[in-house]
């Protein structure tokens, strides 16, 4: 079958001027600098940086920030300082930044409280209004949510997705990209995602272009309290459909397609993807859910105003880490200690964050304006606008899939065109999506036509 369908794939569109024609040779199917980068986190500085977090006492949104060791003010000004570092060490190629907000007269913040998140932002080269994000929560609780006080180390929950954002900023800083990145660390979270909010704001604001938000929330336990000890698969979250699909969109969906279409979705592919071609013994178990069974993540907010975003976590959780307050009971041991962190397991996904972030930030600007047509017809069509800011674009690749396949499972290069025919393919069998390739291989996520896929 799947010869057939390559064989029966045609070009009927239009090239733009002095571009290549869809039998020139393609970009290279790899990258070789993500290899490198796969293998460049360091299992014991992102351990290091755990312990920094964790010495803090409490991250709490409410804690201290007065002083220079207790509390989470000293542990923002610490990540602030840390990016500052890296900035230092790539030539000053990191802007660092608060971003913040008082927020007041919410259950888990009754009175005003100033939440702020450091963010780092490295600018792209060719298109540095389009950007990816990694992010990481700066706060800790323990079982009540409104104590400020008592010691909550969260060294799972969350300095390790901090640490692993400042791990990814030193390897990604060395080198450059057409696109920008953000690292981010998030406060607020256990207190309602304020930080997210907050910052998802400010990028609306600012104009920022964020094609995809990738939300490090627990990335270094590996006990699950189901009694599993594993640590060669990762969970990546993503909604179905768009938070911001209005109702007329949603009735075109209803009768085209496009439910576990949308553009978090095919990031959470990507994610996938990414992992397959330059990772060694790490699964990728993609979730089709927003995040786990009626929980939350700092992902969320970002989806909520249309960013496309995902959660990265580990598969098995230990939930007598996690907000608790440290104790011991009955020979069990409670709380979110050292003693749960597997320094690789971070490094590795830490890891995965990188090759990722460095896909999307080095490929073209996306397919823009994305349409699909054919129906009472024997092929399908796919239509899209080219884009600006596309020095380093080499063309486009088209991709199709069985509507019950979890994956894009066929696809082609067809060079610098903004149409293509799929003869003989009808539409009402198959999913259809294209993604822009870059001349040194570097690629977007697949963007599904329609308002559903838009990124």
């Amino acid at each position: 079958m799947k010869k057939l369908l390559l064989a029966t794939t045609i070009i009927l569109g239009t090239t733009f001027p002095g571009s290549a024609q869809s039998h020139d040779i393609p970009p290279p199917a790899e990258v070789p600098i993500l290899y490198e980068i796969a293998e460049a986190p360091s299992a014991d500085r992102i351990y290091s940086d755990i312990e920094t977090l964790v010495g803090f006492g409490t991250r709490h949104t409410l804690s201290e920030t007065k002083s220079d060791t207790q509390g989470i003010g000293a542990a923002r000004r610490w990540i602030f300082a840390e990016f500052k570092k890296i900035s230092e060490d790539c030539g000053g190629c990191l802007e660092v930044v608060y971003v913040s907000d008082v927020i007041e007269g919410e259950p888990r913040i009754p009175d005003p409280t100033n939440v702020v998140s450091v963010i780092a932002i490295q600018k792209g080269t060719i298109d540095p209004n389009r950007y990816v994000m990694m992010s990481g929560d700066i706060d800790s609780r323990v079982t009540d949510p409104l104590d400020g006080t008592s010691d909550s180390p969260g060294a799972n929950d969350n300095a390790s997705g901090m640490a692993g954002v400042l791990e990814a900023a030193r390897i990604l800083s060395k080198q450059k990209f057409a696109g920008s990145i953000i690292y981010a660390g998030l406060s607020g979270e256990e207190q309602g995602l304020f930080g997210g909010k907050i910052v998802a704001v400010h990028a609306q604001n600012q104009g920022w272009e964020i094609k995809g938000v990738l939300n490090n929330d627990m990335i270094s336990n590996i006990a699950g309290i189901d009694g599993v000890v594993d640590n060669s698969t990762v969970r990546v979250f993503s909604e179905g459909t768009r938070a911001t699909e209005t109702p007329e969109e949603a009735r075109l969906r209803r009768f085209t397609g496009g439910e576990v279409d949308s553009p978090s979705r095919n990031l959470a592919r990507y994610v996938k993807t990414m992992a397959d071609q330059y990772m060694v013994n790490l699964d990728v178990m993609m979730v089709y859910r927003l995040d786990r069974y009626r929980r939350g993540g700092h992902h969320r907010p970002f989806n909520e105003v249309g960013i496309p975003g995902v959660r990265i976590m580990e598969t098995h959780e230990h939930y007598d880490r996690q907000h608790q307050d440290l104790r011991s009971e009955n020979g069990i041991e409670f709380g979110d200690t050292m003693d749960g962190v597997d320094k690789v397991y971070a490094a590795k996904l830490t890891a995965l964050n990188a090759i990722t972030l460095a896909g999307m930030a080095g490929a073209p600007p996306f397919p823009t304006d994305v349409e699909a047509s054919g129906a009472v017809t024997p092929s399908a069509k796919l239509e899209w606008k080219p884009p600006e800011n596309a020095d380093n674009l080499a063309g486009y690749r088209v991709h199709w899939r069985l509507t019950t396949e979890p994956e894009w499972t066929h696809s082609r290069f067809i060079g610098k065109v903004n149409e293509w025919t799929f003869k003989n393919l009808v539409i009402d069998n198959y999913y259809f999506g294209v993604s822009a390739v870059s001349h040194d291989g570097y690629e977007t996520p697949v963007v599904f036509p329609g308002p559903a896929g838009r990124f």
